[in-house]
């Protein structure tokens, strides 16, 4: 039978009642308050085995009051539960030392969960230094989907795990991989950002780990890597899943042992970094078609974290609507607002781009419409030549080869901004989609090369040597 005392601090009546009556129930002594000075008398007093406290309160916040709490009663919990539901207040609860944030509004049965283990095995977090400067908002966002992302990178924060971070091209997978360098533990070291699909397949190894003068044709002088440019801070590979898998093995050889080697080098240098990875491929479908190392993989999930998709967190789309109309004006673009019909034609749009389609269309309609405020018509004159509105899935038409490789296109020149891709953009098209066809071929056919021959209508011998070329391994009798 639960047992100990829980000291309840919430200005709101309602809430104070709800919590005095469930934990009342299973047996612990509860004493509430609605202000913060009646929480810190009984704290001093030594009353307590628990706190659970709302932030906000009439005399005084309560992530002021957690710093004196720790100091007098370090082994005291703290729960802390807030209406303002950001990343910033996950990571400002984190930092004062609670032992855990819920957002409001919260699940009652998950706060029962949080007591549970709280009171079984109190455990008093370490305080970290303050951030320093204004809050700022490096994520947008306050729906469930991302409560619970901002409690997952608040407990990250203060860890040098590595982070593999999963989601639809324009999610914002690299604003996460920043937010934990820029609020974690190396934020004074470097953040160095490579992703693998700009970089042609033959370069990578030489981009990652340096390489020597004359170490291959057109290596006329040293180079260092991004390894070397990242030591003592943080290392972001994004889409990993493009990874030749040559220079997957050495990625692995690094994650094992903690060194590498520059291209042409014999020299192993000790590496200090954490790594971040992300993708917009299903790894273990990569894994088996023989696209990606099982073992790899297992390095670099660590700690799996799921962005979800803009039409999973439709609510959201306001605040970052709002927020990017502020960066454009920012940028010299002309002050806009947007009115309410607007955002709800927004919230039904499907966004197969994501946050970084919602960024595009908000800043050219503050370009191109002269009205001070953004109207639903204007914004159903920028979506009518794109994706359809939200409605059932059956009743889009099926997506064709063509559109899709057309859409993944697109996708990978906006990665680009105003710059173009490196050289040999066609070779290297064609390389990323022969091997995983290939790939496909043969294990629809089980392994049989003469059939995959005849549905890639290639010759057979023309088959052998790309599998040979390729590196694809061919395993008989499986589908």
């Amino acid at each position: 039978m639960p047992s100990g005392t829980i000291l309840v601090a919430d200005d709101d009546v309602s809430i104070r009642t709800v919590l005095n009556r469930a934990l009342g129930q299973v047996g612990y002594n509860v004493r509430a308050t609605g202000n913060a000075a009646t929480l810190w008398r009984w704290t001093q007093q030594g009353d307590g085995d628990l706190i659970i406290s709302d932030v906000i309160m009439p005399d005084e916040n309560a992530f002021d009051l957690l710093p004196r709490i720790k100091k007098l009663r370090p082994d005291l919990p703290v729960i802390v539960m807030s209406a303002q539901n950001t990343l910033m207040t996950a990571i400002t609860a984190a930092e004062k030392g609670a032992y855990e944030y819920l957002p409001k509004p919260f699940d009652l049965n998950e706060l029962m969960n949080v007591v549970e283990r709280a009171m079984a095995r109190p455990k008093p977090s370490p305080q970290q230094p303050s951030l320093d400067g204004e809050e700022e908002m490096p994520l947008i966002g306050r729906s469930p989907a991302m409560q619970e992302i901002y409690r997952v990178l608040a407990r990250l924060m203060q860890t040098d795990l590595t982070v593999m971070i999963s989601g639809e091209s324009g999610t914002g997978k690299e604003l996460v991989a920043r937010a934990l360098h820029e609020y974690g533990r190396r934020r004074k070291g470097p953040f160095v950002a490579v992703n693998m699909a700009a970089i042609p397949r033959e370069l990578i190894e030489s981009e990652l780990f340096g390489h020597e003068k004359g170490a291959f044709t057109g290596a006329a002088n040293k180079s260092a890597g991004r390894f070397e440019l990242a030591d003592g801070g943080t290392l972001f590979l994004d889409e990993i899943g493009d990874m030749p898998m040559e220079a997957q093995t050495r990625l692995l050889r690094v994650l094992q042992e903690g060194e590498y080697t520059t291209v042409g080098g014999r020299t192993s240098i000790k590496t200090d970094v954490r790594i971040i990875a992300a993708t917009n491929r299903d790894l273990r479908q990569q894994i088996n078609q023989g696209l990606f190392r099982e073992d790899l993989f297992f390095r670099l999930n660590v700690v799996p974290l799921r962005l979800p998709p803009l039409r999973e967190r439709a609510e959201d789309i306001s605040d970052l609507a709002r927020h990017f109309l502020k960066l454009a004006h920012e940028e010299g673009l002309p002050l806009k607002t947007i009115d309410n019909d607007a955002l709800d034609v927004l919230k039904r749009y499907r966004w197969p781009g994501n946050v970084r389609e919602l960024e595009n269309l908000i800043r050219r309609l503050a370009a191109l419409y002269t009205e001070d405020i953004i109207s639903a018509e204007a914004v159903a004159t920028e979506l009518a030549d794109t994706a359809p509105l939200e409605g059932p899935a059956t009743d889009a038409p099926p997506e064709t080869l063509s559109s899709a490789v057309e859409r993944q296109l697109v996708q990978y020149f906006e990665e680009f901004g105003d710059t173009l891709p490196p050289p040999g953009l066609y070779d290297r098209i064609l390389r990323e989609v022969e091997k995983p066809l290939i790939n496909m071929s043969l294990s629809a056919t089980r392994g049989n090369q003469i059939r995959a021959a005849e549905m890639l209508g290639l010759n057979r011998n023309t088959l052998r040597k790309k599998i040979r070329d390729l590196d694809i391994r061919v395993i008989r009798g499986l589908k």
